[in-house]
């Protein structure tokens, strides 16, 4: 008796060790999967509006970012998740007070808007449209990496356009919101063809309802199977961004709406198939203060709709390879050290507003970027030739080091997290001595939050970004020797504001208050993907 219940008790503890090694062996393998497979958001920055077309196994994409120059930034990737900047459409669309931050006045939150990228008979186009200078632009080039983008411009402004090469030979634009409207394109590109426009959905709002809050907008067509599938995103009040397709046998409709996707607010894009016949629907979510991030949902066809999403949910996990660092695709460190082939800056770049380029060199002082000053400014955000990269989730930091030996009176130069709300940690030069200085602008209110002396003339600045979970703090730090540092100020909020319309941006400043001819030396601008 006592042999037979010892025996049972092995049989026991035996399978039960055995399933405890067969649960850790299975949970090994998920764990291993899920670690292999790519998530969503494919990028965790502000990239948003995107389009995205295909040409054999590339895919391009094109993005927003507004008021920034070079502007319409162009990525390409090899398995829809991993991204790297390759060019831009525009290096500037034109020169204004606006656009070139004088006279008071500015561009924040427009610039150039959503834009459509296109491949059609060898040639790539992307168009764009811009409330700042009121006119619709389409660019072309046969190769984004290594020629320029030709330009044609046109009045009006057509909002949110996608352009359209049909089979048949005709290119088409669609436009506004909630109502829809369609024209035929002249065959240069250059304008609308006299008596082609017309009302193409009278109210694309539909499908949603309606008690509208932001109408049918962001427009991008495709056809596939001979059928035409429109996109837009719209808002329903009380409720949350949403992907609205409809669907037609010709162009002219008449066309049949769906509600195709409601959850995270994950919402405008439209489709791309990989190689191997696969589908997905690129679209981006407001994620607070580092801006409008892009994910990916996988498709599937039924009855000649295309179903979006899994069991009506945005996946977390997708099976596309891996995703990788964003650096240094989508930002990267700089240590300003040029040759002669180099450009002077890299993609990763941009300029808040149109640059002086007269006040700004890489080549003047090996391994630094300098920021002359040559007028007088009032406020940061009216600042000429701030330098900005995107900040990038879920966390980051940035810093820098500057050479202060020629500043002058009034100067104040240092790292910025540039938004409406901004935030920032410089030396200013007052009554010829220095001073370190951590200023905030929440809530609207511009103040000097802390300051502490400066004996000599050089200086090492950090910010640090926190947007786990719509966090979207982040604190700044001074160092006298680039290793012991010291925090300053206060920690500030970072809340996406419409008046600037993007994610917050690490930024290199300098900016005179009293005397033009003062100049800052950049030694570099390191950032990483952890505080």
């Amino acid at each position: 008796m006592k042999k037979t219940a010892l025996l049972s008790l092995a049989i026991i503890f035996f399978t039960v060790n055995s399933c405890k090694q067969v649960n850790k062996q299975v949970q090994k393998e998920v764990d291993n999967q899920v670690k292999h497979k790519a998530h969503n958001p494919i990028i965790f920055a502000d990239v948003p509006d995107p389009s995205m077309i295909r040409v054999d196994d590339t895919y391009y994409m094109s993005s927003t970012t507004m008021h920034m120059n070079p502007g319409v930034p162009i990525m390409k990737s090899k398995d829809l998740v991993n991204w790297e900047l390759i060019c831009y459409a525009y290096e500037t669309l034109g020169n204004s007070d606006v656009l070139d931050l004088k006279n008071g006045k500015n561009t924040y939150g427009r610039g150039s808007w959503a834009s459509s990228l296109r491949y059609h008979k060898g040639m790539f186009y992307v168009s764009t449209f811009s409330k700042s200078t009121g006119k619709t632009y389409i660019f072309s080039t046969k190769d984004p990496e290594n020629e320029p983008w030709e330009k044609i411009e046109f009045e009006p402004s057509l909002h949110d356009n996608t352009i359209f090469f049909d089979d048949d030979g005709k290119v088409y634009m669609i436009w506004a919101a909630g109502k829809l409207s369609i024209a035929e394109l002249k065959e240069d590109l250059s304008g609308v063809k006299e008596g082609t426009e017309k009302v193409l959905i009278e109210n694309a709002n539909a499908p949603a309802g309606d008690n509208i809050m932001l109408g049918a907008e962001g427009s991008q067509l495709f056809k596939v199977n001979g059928k035409y599938y429109l996109f837009n995103i719209t808002w329903p009040r009380g409720g949350m961004r949403t992907v609205l397709i409809h669907r037609a046998d010709s162009i002219n409709g008449p066309w049949e709406g769906k509600l195709a996707l409601q959850d995270l607010g994950v919402a405008q894009g439209g489709l791309i198939d990989t190689p191997d016949g696969r589908w997905f629907s690129y679209l981006f979510r407001d994620y607070g203060g580092v801006g409008r991030i892009p994910y990916l949902v996988p498709v599937a066809w039924e009855d000649g709709w295309p179903v979006l999403g899994e069991d009506g949910k945005v996946p977390e996990q997708l099976d596309l390879p891996v995703n990788k660092s964003l650096i240094p695709g989508i930002v990267n460190s700089d240590d300003f050290n040029r040759s002669e082939k180099d450009k002077d800056l890299p993609l990763v770049w941009q300029w808040n507003h149109n640059p002086d380029n007269s006040l700004w060199s890489v080549r003047e002082r090996d391994g630094f970027l300098r920021l002359k000053t040559g007028r007088i400014d009032t406020s940061f955000v009216q600042a000429r030739n701030t330098l900005t990269q995107r900040t990038i989730g879920p966390e980051s930091t940035g810093s820098t080091m500057l050479d202060l030996s020629n500043m002058k009176e009034g100067d104040f130069a240092g790292l910025c997290l540039l938004q409406k709300e901004f935030g920032l940690v410089g030396v200013k030069i007052e009554n010829g001595a220095k001073k370190i200085v951590m200023v905030s602008a929440q809530k609207g209110e511009t103040k000097e939050v802390q300051s502490a002396p400066l004996n000599q003339d050089k200086i090492y600045f950090k910010a640090e970004c926190d947007f786990k979970d719509r966090a979207d703090k982040a604190n700044f730090f001074y160092s006298l020797d680039g290793k012991s540092w010291v925090s300053i100020g206060e920690t500030i909020n970072m809340p996406y504001t419409l008046p600037h319309f993007m994610g917050y941006r690490f930024g290199l400043f300098n900016y005179a208050t009293q005397n033009v001819g003062g100049y800052v030396d950049f030694d570099y601008f390191h950032i990483t993907d952890k505080i």
